[in-house]
């Protein structure tokens, strides 16, 4: 696949190029800041883009904000963010704009280079994989929701695990479960999550995430009566 990378550490950078290219993979640009991406990716046509958070010139969320400028000018550009610490609003934020595959995980996981490279390439073959701590403190923050307080534990572990993109025979092999058990955790979960089963798991986890933090964010009026 051709690959777009924006990454202002020069060592990570040419890192992710040489591990990158050494998978088979080509890296069209690797660029230091977004002030050239608009018109490198127009250019190089990238088939996933890896981007991270914090970049120049205020180390803020230049890379987030270039993420979500991508999601509205190439919606089904795949995406993989890369974070230092688990930033839940970004991560909220991109999951809410929804579009293609998306990728977002702590910089700590490019260290397991088998890991980091099959999880590239099952974001470029259109699977959404979220890292385990960010996944953790998204259901965290979602507790107060009443829908998420209908979910059993097992339930909850395994809509954690179709969120990082697990698929239902890794997510039987993790909990020592039946595919058959898995399945039918899955349609209870959307069943009181209001959302039909079907063959997206990790769309329509995404898309149940993305609805209970709006619920959660609204302001609650009138008391107890």
């Amino acid at each position: 696949m051709r690959v777009l990378i924006v990454e202002d550490s020069v060592l990570l950078r040419e890192g992710l190029v040489r591990l990158l290219e050494d998978a088979g993979h080509e890296v069209v640009a690797a660029l230091p800041d977004t002030h050239d991406l608009t018109g490198s990716v127009t250019e190089k046509d990238p088939q996933l883009c890896i981007l991270d958070v914090r970049l120049p010139p205020t180390f803020t969320d230049e890379g987030i904000r270039a993420a979500l400028g991508l999601r509205a000018t190439h919606p089904q550009l795949p995406l993989l963010v890369l974070s230092q610490y688990v930033e839940e609003r970004y991560a909220s934020d991109l999951i809410a704009a929804q579009g293609g595959p998306l990728g977002y995980l702590l910089k700590d996981r490019v260290a397991d280079v088998a890991d980091f490279v099959e999880t590239v390439q099952r974001i470029f073959d259109g699977a959404t994989v979220l890292d385990p701590e960010v996944v953790a403190q998204l259901l965290t923050r979602r507790n107060r929701d009443e829908r998420m307080l209908r979910l059993t534990d097992r339930e909850r572990t395994v809509l954690a695990l179709i969120a990082e993109g697990k698929s239902n025979q890794a997510i039987a092999g993790a909990l020592f479960l039946s595919e058959a058990s898995v399945e039918k955790h899955i349609t209870s979960i959307f069943q009181k999550l209001g959302f039909e089963p079907d063959e997206s798991g990790n769309r329509r986890v995404l898309a149940a995430l993305a609805h209970i933090e709006n619920q959660a964010e609204k302001p609650q009026t009138g008391g107890i009566r």
